[in-house]
Order: C-alpha cells, then sequence, then structure tokens
C-alpha cells in the first residue's frame, strides 16, 4: 500500500507526463495544418502567377478597348469561383485541424480525468473521517472541468459547422449568380 504523498507524487509525474503527450500531440496536429495551408498558399501562388502571365498575354494582344474590356470582363468570374474555392480549402484545412485538436484532448482529458477519478478513490480509502465533503468537492470539480470541456467542445464543433454550412451557401448561390447574370446579358 502506498502513502498518501507516493500517490500524490506518481499522480503528478503521471500527470506531467500526460501534458508533455498532449502538447507534443498538439504540437504535430499544428505543424501538419500548418504545412497544409503553406502548401495552399503555395498553389494558389504558383497558379495565380501562371494566370496572370496567360492574362496579360491576352490584353496586350487585344486589337481595341472593345476586345479589351471584354477580357477582362471573362476573367473576373473565374477569379470569384477561385477565390471562393481557397476560401472552402482552406476553411478544410480548419475544420479538419479542429476535430483532430478535439480527438486528441478528448482522449487526454477522459484519460487525465479517470486517473484523478482512481487517486481520489485511492486516497479515500485512507483518508481520516469527516473529509468526505472535502473529497466529494474534489469529485464534483472534476465532474465540471470535464462538462465545461464538453460544452466547449460542442460549442467548437458548432461554430465550424456554420461556416461549413455559410461556405457551402455561398458555392450554391455562385451558379445561381451566373445564370442570373447570363439571363440578364442576353
Amino acid at each position: 500500500m502506498f502513502t498518501i504523498p507516493e500517490q500524490f507524487s506518481a499522480a503528478s509525474k503521471a500527470t506531467l507526463e500526460a501534458q508533455l503527450a498532449l502538447l507534443n500531440a498538439l504540437t504535430n496536429k499544428t505543424l501538419e495544418g500548418v504545412e497544409k495551408v503553406l502548401d495552399l498558399h503555395l498553389n494558389a501562388a504558383k497558379e495565380s502567377l501562371e494566370e496572370s502571365n496567360a492574362a496579360t498575354k491576352q490584353f496586350l494582344s487585344a486589337k481595341d478597348g472593345q476586345e479589351w474590356l471584354s477580357l477582362v470582363a471573362a476573367q473576373t468570374q473565374p477569379n470569384a469561383e477561385k477565390a471562393l474555392a481557397y476560401s472552402r480549402s482552406l476553411a478544410s484545412i480548419a475544420s479538419g485541424l479542429q476535430a483532430e485538436f478535439s480527438k486528441v484532448a478528448e482522449a487526454q482529458i477522459s484519460e487525465t480525468s479517470r486517473k484523478m477519478l482512481e487517486l481520489v478513490e485511492e486516497v479515500t480509502k485512507n483518508a481520516p473521517a469527516g473529509t468526505e465533503n472535502a473529497i466529494a468537492l474534489v469529485k464534483s470539480t472534476i465532474g465540471n472541468v470535464n462538462a465545461g470541456y464538453e460544452q466547449l467542445t460542442k460549442t467548437t464543433k458548432q461554430a465550424v459547422e456554420a461556416l461549413e454550412a455559410n461556405l457551402n451557401t455561398v458555392t450554391q448561390l455562385q451558379p445561381a449568380a451566373k445564370a442570373a447574370r447570363a439571363a440578364g446579358k442576353k
């Protein structure tokens, strides 16, 4: 049987190791997310440069002002669609990163809570009479922390879902706006 100081020392060591593992996992997920965003930026920059070169050649080859204006107008719609696609990709990366963070944090918090409750139960066995209220308070605090984390997770998921829904709405409106403009030109 362990004494209470040894139990707390072991629990402190386990908690520190768990926190380091969590930090390591979150750092790795963050770096993966940064890598995806950088890749997205680099691809967008490459495409933009190539398209700018092609557009410049078209603009320079325009025979008159009317042809030049029609070339400018032709560039507007694809650029708006590309910006929307870029936004969707960025939101997808953020959503995926949030989901990974939640998964890692949920697992870690669940494990830490379980260990803390086990420690409290073990200490309770050796606790002097009259400490029941303090032990109940510790258990209640652990439960409240878990409930707060679950609420934070739900709120974050709702925010990400709202962002995705807004992007989907904009995406669905884009073809309708294009059709309306085409009908207006006729």
